[in-house]
């Protein structure tokens, strides 16, 4: 527990982030992997009222699934949360949670334990963009054993991209469809 790693997905949380690692009585540090694509992302803002109360989050939840109702609660960090969040718009499907995991070390299994009791009997996958043998799934899996869960990706690979843009938008696209059950 000598270093926090973060993939926040919000400017609000990223301020806060900040203010905490600077508020703390202690030095540790802090490595945050967010993409840069997010800095210019049309979709990530936050209002300013959250920047002036509150803290850092380690897990954002789903305030549009419907708990009781709920199938499915997909776990992620990251950008690809947008391509989720689009998805389950434009289908309006309130039969699935999307719960964004801020913090990936230390791991936050509190608050994700305390988030999960909401959708006891949905099923729980973690989604990345990374091919299966890469990004955060590994890491995930031998850190939270508390719920068993599935992942969906892309298939094992030796490079993260596949160098064609046409077909990492293919590939995106199934793994959106794969994760809402399309």
């Amino acid at each position: 527990y000598n270093v926090v790693v973060a993939n926040v997905t919000e400017p609000s949380n990223f301020f806060h982030l900040l203010r905490r690692q600077l508020a703390w009585p202690f030095r540790k540090p802090l490595i945050v992997m967010s993409p840069k694509s997010l800095l210019r992302h049309p979709k990530v803002m936050s209002p300013i009222s959250e920047f002036t109360k509150g803290g850092f989050r380690e897990i954002l939840a789903d305030d549009f699934a419907t708990p009781g109702k709920t199938k499915r609660v997909l776990l992620c960090s990251g950008k690809i949360y947008y391509d989720l969040k689009e998805e389950q718009l434009k289908s309006s499907r309130k039969d699935v949670a999307i719960v964004r995991i801020e913090q990936l070390f230390p791991f936050p299994e509190t608050q994700l334990d305390d988030e999960l009791a909401r959708f006891k009997k949905a099923e729980v996958f973690w989604i990345q963009e990374e091919p299966a043998n890469m990004g955060y799934w590994a890491f995930v899996l031998r850190t939270y054993l508390n719920t068993p869960m599935k992942l969906i990706s892309r298939k094992p690979s030796a490079s993260p991209a596949t160098g064609y843009h046409k077909l990492h938008d293919e590939e995106q696209k199934d793994i959106i469809n794969k994760a809402f059950d399309i």
